[in-house]
């Protein structure tokens, strides 16, 4: 168990004088005039539209000098943007359906190479979320006449030899799962031989709403916002937040050892708990809960033990349709799920009924709770709504992605700080059973967080 120390950035790069030398957008290595023409979106892909920045961090390699692998990454996604002809597309309103969806002949995928003149070891710990990662991939092509387009690539060489590959891609293309599947197929055209890790799924009607629509749950997890027919497309998450306090962020470590202690903890407390069914007790389902209540107590001023909290966090629906959905499905698969309890149960009640409470929450998403949530999403327009929301980047295996110079030392995603989302993202290796919590909090939340974190691990 442990933190690492926000003192960090003090010493850490914090501006990486990144020089870009070319900016350009590519288009796929075949005319793709005969695939299909638009892409459907789910109810499930259309209220994301917004960026997800990813960075993936590469040792040097003698025999893959930078510009070798420039050259590569930008042929092998001109290949890759052939099975995933969406790539190159943009977002538009259909107004026969009034639906969002991917008009597929857009602008191409931007790339952009880049260098700096520190080198990796300069960063210090890889982990810490430095804000200067924001430099290792652009946000826009600002030299371009055309629509923006919805994924870029940067390529940014760092003075010892190693590089790092910056990715920006709405989040209408792809959720993590799917995101995996393409930095595979990716790498694997970057190989002169290979042919694609998994032929990708494109068809998104599989998730379409059933005819009528069928709301069979009451979805407390949902929160209907009233939207204008059409405003999906202009809208952004970030719009439908409440304004954030002045914040402050910790990374907190918990060990193999640490997640082990939480297991056997949810086991000793089921002995003597109240509840009839017994908790699933996996890694996240003791990490989630452990993160719930320090996140729910730390906002508890004495006086709010009658008070609901609402933890969400993200199931993947591809195993759990019937039929089943094809786990190389390229789109948004994943769906909100919760869990509620008052305070005073957070704070005193055995630590297996709250694992209970979350493990339910991810039982609850069967076949007919996901097909009722989508329907929700025909009927009403919203976002999840809860406390707060764990993304949970633990165990997607970025890193473990092997290209022809490696696999990356580290992948992360560019943070912004958001008291309302927790992000859980491996350790350095990734194979050791450990996970690092970051958390944002106005300090004395955050104090609390972090006292609470230490305590309940006792």
């Amino acid at each position: 168990m442990g933190t690492l120390d926000p003192n960090h950035l003090a010493a850490a790069i914090q501006d990486m004088k990144v020089t870009i030398h070319e900016s350009t957008l590519i288009s796929p290595a075949i005319n793709t005039q005969d695939y299909p023409k638009s892409i459907f979106l789910s109810n499930i892909d259309k209220v994301l539209n917004f960026n997800v920045q990813t960075v993936h961090f590469f040792p040097p390699n003698p025999e893959f000098p930078v510009e070798a692998v420039a050259a590569r990454l930008k042929r092998a996604i001109e290949k890759v943007m052939v099975p995933y002809y969406f790539l190159a597309g943009k977002l538009v309103l259909n107004h026969r359906s009034e639906r969002p969806e991917i008009e597929c002949d857009g602008p191409g995928v931007g790339f952009v190479v880049a260098s700096t003149e520190i080198t990796m070891e300069d960063i210090g710990d890889l982990v810490y979320p430095n804000p200067a990662y924001r430099e290792l991939i652009i946000q826009r092509l600002d030299d371009i006449n055309v629509e923006q387009p919805l994924c870029i690539f940067q390529v940014t060489s760092f003075k010892c030899g190693g590089f790092a590959l910056g990715t920006s891609t709405n989040h209408v293309l792809f959720d993590g799962m799917s995101f995996k599947h393409f930095l595979e197929n990716l790498a694997s055209q970057a190989f002169d031989d290979k042919p694609l890790a998994t032929v990708p799924c494109n068809d998104r009607r599989l998730l379409a709403a059933r005819s009528p629509p069928r709301v069979a749950f009451p979805h407390p997890e949902l929160l209907n916002l009233k939207l204008p027919i059409g405003e999906e497309l202009a809208a952004n998450l970030d719009d439908f937040q409440s304004q954030q306090d002045h914040l402050h962020f910790k990374i907190m470590n918990l060990t193999s050892h640490d997640v082990s202690f939480l297991k056997e903890k949810a086991k000793a407390s089921a002995l003597v708990g109240t509840r009839s069914i017994t908790p699933k007790i996996t890694s996240f389902n003791v990490v989630a809960t452990h993160i719930w209540r320090c996140k729910a107590l730390s906002r508890d001023n004495g006086t709010e033990g009658d008070r609901l909290s609402t933890i969400l966090f993200s199931v993947d629906i591809r195993s759990r349709l019937r039929p089943p959905l094809p786990l190389s499905y390229s789109g948004n698969a994943v769906l909100p799920s919760y869990a509620t309890a008052r305070c005073s149960e957070l704070e005193h009640g055995p630590f297996s009924e709250l694992v209970g409470m979350v493990s339910e929450g991810a039982a609850r998403m069967d076949d007919e709770y996901a097909r009722s949530s989508i329907d929700w999403g025909e009927i009403h327009r919203g976002f999840p709504d809860g406390e707060f929301l764990i993304s949970s980047w633990w165990r997607l295996g970025f890193d473990q992605v092997a290209y022809p110079w490696g696999k990356s030392r580290y992948s992360c995603p560019v943070v912004y700080h958001r008291k309302d989302i927790i992000l859980l993202f491996p350790e350095i290796g990734g194979n050791n059973g450990g996970v690092n919590v970051l958390v944002a909090l106005p300090p004395k939340e955050l104090q609390k967080f972090q006292f609470l974190f230490h305590k309940f691990l006792k």
